[in-house]
């Protein structure tokens, strides 16, 4: 994403953007006769036409970086390998938008690539190879059918291979050019921090961050408040942060951590602060370009979450037989709702269980956190004894969850100071690679056709 000045040795990045030539594929193509047609010894046509496939081997570039050719193939095949393995439903506007972006990173990852290789920082064939390996067990694949479910999509091998080559070099650069190293008093000027801040709020964010020039501004906004579009037509947060955005933090979706408002910048501090588990808000302006940011959770420094509450619980379902209406449902629900209201605690169970001909179910070691969002909500509340409102499908049935046991979690500990080193090195590694990468916007010599 980046190169740092100091270790170009005086070389400047040349990037020559070309047209994109795409020969139409299974089209008949005629090549014209001109005064005479060479044979070589053969009995040929005057005007022969060739039909069939193109040759997936001839490629036309899209971009030269430093003599290295990103062909129209190269694109397509990211761009096939982002929307098939997402499984996405990309609108024709979307896929163009999504075309340049990933011509954007291509251009990126070569540069990596090349600053790596100029450092002397190469990445061995075999681990590759093992990396391929875990990224297709992530989809539930062997190599082979991962290989052959690439294929289908109109992906390659090479195109994840060439990703995960740029990764790893351009990760062992920036482990080079950065001074990891964290003091103990760092660490302890951290902890201490934290136990000043006890009891105040901390958010577990998602970033999409773009970089904007002043003369960029309005074309970056609007993009985003069209990510933000895509969000709310159920493109998921992470695969638009791994596509779209030029933080480090895109190689794991955008995803933050828990942070506090002081870890922020303004802008985006005060955005947390307003927002509610679940929202997304932005484009919010920054200092050198816009943010969108998700909030996944909040919970309060050093305090006990509720949601980490472990419970014992006994399930009561009753099902509906098969060609109950909705309306026969909700009133067979009313009455099992009432029932279960009188339940007083879970040795009621068997007897209202009996008398509705519901089935009951133990279950012991439920965390709250592992619920769906929506019973999450209905058990926060709830102490032994009490049950929940009746709530299920007519296809599965309606439930009722009565609390047995709740073990509710202890105080939290300080995180270790192993943890703090690690959180204080990713954020030097983050600032210097943005850096790196607007150091090597600006020297890069961009040359359009």
């Amino acid at each position: 994403m980046g190169v740092a000045k100091a270790a170009r040795f005086g070389r400047k990045a040349v990037l020559a953007l070309g047209i994109a030539a795409i020969a139409s594929i299974g089209t008949a193509q005629t090549v014209q006769d001109q005064q005479q047609t060479p044979n070589g010894g053969l009995d040929l046509p005057a005007n022969l036409q060739i039909f069939g496939k193109a040759d997936p081997n001839i490629r036309k570039p899209t971009a030269i970086v430093n003599n290295m050719v990103l062909t129209g193939t190269d694109v397509d095949q990211r761009v096939a390998l982002i929307v098939g393995l997402n499984k996405l439903n990309v609108k024709p506007e979307e896929r163009d938008q999504l075309r340049l972006t990933v011509l954007r990173q291509l251009i990126d990852e070569t540069l990596q690539i090349q600053e790596a290789k100029a450092n002397e920082i190469t990445v061995d064939p075999k681990e590759i190879d093992s990396s391929f390996t875990r990224v297709a067990k992530n989809f539930n694949f062997t190599p082979d059918q991962f290989r052959a479910e690439l294929k289908k999509l109109g992906s390659s091998e090479r195109s994840v291979r060439r990703q995960i080559e740029g990764d790893l070099a351009w990760n062992r650069l920036l482990r080079r050019r950065v001074n990891i190293n964290v003091s103990e008093l760092e660490v302890k000027a951290m902890l201490d921090r934290m136990l000043a801040q006890k009891g105040s709020e901390e958010f577990h964010v998602y970033e999409i961050y773009m970089n904007a020039t002043p003369d960029r501004e309005q074309e970056v906004a609007t993009g985003m408040q069209k990510l933000i579009q895509q969000m709310r037509d159920g493109a998921p947060f992470d695969y638009l942060a791994r596509t779209y955005s030029e933080a480090t933090t895109r190689s794991v979706g955008g995803d933050l951590g828990w942070v506090r408002p002081g870890m922020l910048p303004d802008a985006l501090a005060a955005a947390a602060q307003e927002m509610q588990a679940g929202q997304v808000a932005g484009p919010i302006k920054l200092p050198t370009g816009f943010s969108i940011l998700y909030l996944a959770e909040k919970r309060k420094v050093l305090m006990p979450d509720a949601r980490d509450a472990k419970l014992s619980l006994r399930q009561l379902t009753v099902t509906f037989p098969k060609g109950t209406t909705e309306a026969q449902a909700s009133i067979r629900a009313g009455k099992f709702a009432e029932a279960t209201k009188a339940i007083r605690g879970c040795g009621d169970v068997g007897k209202v269980a009996a008398a509705e001909g519901a089935e009951v179910v133990d279950r012991d070691g439920v965390v709250i956190r592992d619920l769906p969002p929506a019973l999450q909500q209905l058990m926060m509340p709830l102490q032994v004894g009490q049950s929940t409102q009746p709530f299920g499908s007519v296809e599965d049935g309606v439930r009722v969850l009565v609390i047995c046991g709740r073990d509710d979690p202890k105080d939290v500990n300080l995180p270790s100071v192993e943890a703090i080193q690690s959180q204080i090195e990713d954020e030097r590694v983050n600032l210097r690679a943005q850096r790196m990468l607007r150091d090597l916007r600006r020297d890069a010599l961009v040359e359009y056709r």
